[in-house]
Formats: structure tokens, C-alpha cells, sequence
């Protein structure tokens, strides 16, 4: 499965922003999805992950809240809607597909990984 991810950018503190994740996958909803993040000197971490059909949801607690992780299985697009902006979330984020079907946090569990997209948060 090849990802894409795009809408990353320059938010200031307290603002939103939405990242999307484009599958090139016909079977887009055989897969659970998934957002991690990286920021810089840090290990890549857990963010959100949402089931094959939507139905069940995954946070990690620095986010809970605040972002809203969803997808539109007829467009093949899984999104990150990005609430309450804090400066900590500055990192790249990536998307993430496992064709185990369980909405996961760990990093291992998810076979196909997109290439990131920046999102800074200034103060």
C-alpha cells in the first residue's frame, strides 16, 4: 500500500490544522489506520489509530481530546483533524496502515508507511 500524506504546515499555538492521508489501495478498507509522529532527537510515537470501518478509535493520551482521527473509505483518505495546537506537537507526522484490522499504538504492527508530512507549531 503506498500512503501520502499532505496538509502540514505553520499553525500558531492554540490554532488547527488537518493532515490527510491518501492510500493507493483498492482495499483501502481492509486496513486499520494510523498516525505517528516524530519530532526532532525524539523516538517516532504513537498518535491516533481508527479501525477498517470507523467504528472504533485509538488515542494516544498527549492527544486525546484535542484530535480527531477519521476516513472516508470511498476516497481512500484517513485524516488527522488537529485541535488546541501546542507547540509540542511540532513534529512529522505519518500515516500508517496494518492490515491487521486492530486500531494498534505500537509501530510494528503496521506494514506500510507514508513518507511524513511537516507540522511546526510556533509559541
Amino acid at each position: 500500500v503506498q500512503l501520502v500524506e499532505s496538509g502540514g504546515g505553520l499553525v500558531q499555538a492554540g490554532g488547527s490544522l488537518r493532515v490527510s492521508c491518501a492510500a493507493s489501495t483498492p482495499n483501502f478498507n481492509n486496513f486499520a489506520m494510523a498516525w505517528f509522529r516524530q519530532a526532532p532527537g525524539k523516538e517516532r510515537e504513537f498518535v491516533a489509530a481508527i479501525t477498517r470501518i470507523g467504528s472504533r478509535t485509538n488515542y494516544a493520551a498527549s492527544v486525546k481530546g484535542r484530535f480527531t482521527i477519521s476516513r472516508d473509505n470511498a476516497k481512500n483518505t484517513m485524516y488527522l483533524q488537529m485541535n488546541s495546537l501546542k507547540p509540542d506537537d511540532t513534529a512529522v507526522y505519518y500515516c500508517a496502515a496494518n492490515p491487521g484490522g486492530v486500531p494498534s499504538s505500537s509501530a510494528t504492527d503496521y506494514s506500510s508507511w507514508g513518507q511524513g508530512t511537516q507540522v511546526t507549531v510556533s509559541s
